[in-house]
């Protein structure tokens, strides 16, 4: 395993992560309050929105350790 690819790409999730998902559930709360649609809408938006956000965090990931790979190849004996 190389954990400096691993400490890496991990150390950039969380950094990308929390700002994608701080977006997702603030945009579901700015359009619900804009709109007037209620807290409920809110909450569902802020629900699609996140779900958005995981499907994002899930393509930077296979984007990163495509690049970054966090398993070593074995020598073959």
């Amino acid at each position: 395993m190389n954990t400096r690819n691993l400490i890496t790409i991990v150390s950039m999730m969380v950094l990308v992560g929390t700002e994608v998902f701080a977006v997702a559930i603030a945009s579901g709360w700015a359009l619900a309050g804009l709109l007037d649609l209620g807290d409920r809408v809110g909450h569902v938006l802020m629900v699609l929105f996140s779900l958005v956000a995981v499907w994002i965090m899930v393509q930077l990931w296979r984007r990163a350790t495509s690049i970054e790979p966090i398993r070593t190849a074995r020598p073959s004996h």
